[in-house]
């Protein structure tokens, strides 16, 4: 999570690239601000994914505009700047507890999805790589669920998936503390699949996605389906409950307290209301 705001220029803050081998390639293109997310850039996210199967994608990459992956929300933008007042919409009701947007489309897509991971991924940036079917991080990538020290709780995918991938105890671990891990602890706990020089990371997620492609895409469309019959939860009704837990969080003094601490560049004191 990062406190920033757009650059002036025109540039879009999330690109696409599709090739001739059919695999299309998301990039958060926010570097200035380490790629925090803003409203515009979940909608835009959502879109993309939503609409890549029929833009003709087979495989899509996400990735990261250096020097990190993603840093989460965009604080004073999603967060409110940690001021009473000035949470998102959800504290208010204003919208039907839902799973976020864009963790829907990611997490309900048929197009497999890889993570190339070549900094930070903290926040919901770490929610962003656990919704990937699979990881490949540069030497330089961090991993870290944040949101406790903002006094919230994780998206979905902290929750449904993260447990399916390093067991429910180190999970634990990761949510309870919010601790940042790096690339190496990540391939030990079997977070990432695997770690690659940091100019290697792109070309080794291109040629994975390109064998992916060059499969028979229904087929490979249906075997991700049934991964996700298999192994995962209701997304959409854990989604509901973690909409309305952040709802009644984001009005805690303890969530304002995390917020201002980290914009304040000190230690939080947590008073548990």
């Amino acid at each position: 999570m990062v406190d920033a705001h757009k650059a002036s220029d025109d540039r879009q803050d999330v690109t696409w690239e599709l090739g001739d081998d059919h695999v299309g390639v998301i990039t958060l293109n926010r570097p200035e601000a380490r790629n925090a997310l803003t409203h515009g850039m979940y909608a835009e996210l959502e879109r993309l994914v939503r609409d890549a199967a029929e833009a003709g994608a087979r495989c899509l990459i996400v990735t990261g505009a250096d020097p990190a992956f993603c840093s989460g929300d965009d604080v004073r933008q999603v967060m409110g700047g940690g001021e009473a007042g000035k949470a998102p919409a959800m504290e208010s009701g204003a919208r039907v507890p839902r799973l976020t947007p864009a963790a829907d489309a990611l997490l309900h897509t048929d197009v497999p999805v890889i993570a190339a991971v070549n900094g930070a991924a903290v926040g919901w940036g770490m929610e962003l790589s656990v919704m990937a079917d699979i990881r490949v991080a540069s030497e330089r990538a961090k991993f870290g669920e944040l949101f406790v020290l903002r006094g919230l709780v994780s998206d979905a995918p902290g929750l449904g998936r993260l447990a399916q991938l390093v067991g429910r105890e180190r999970a634990a671990e990761l949510l309870f503390t919010g601790e940042v891990i790096d690339a190496a602890t990540a391939k030990d706990i079997r977070l990432v699949s695997r770690v690659v020089p940091h100019e290697e990371l792109l070309p080794t997620a291109r040629a994975l996605a390109g064998r992916i492609a060059a499969n028979p895409p229904l087929a490979v469309q249906r075997i991700k389906s049934g991964l996700r019959r298999a192994l995962d939860p209701d997304w959409r009704d854990l989604g509901e409950w973690v909409s309305r837990s952040l709802g009644e969080l984001f009005l805690t003094e303890d969530h304002r307290e995390g917020v201002r601490a980290f914009l304040e560049k000190r230690p939080p004191v947590f008073a548990g209301r």
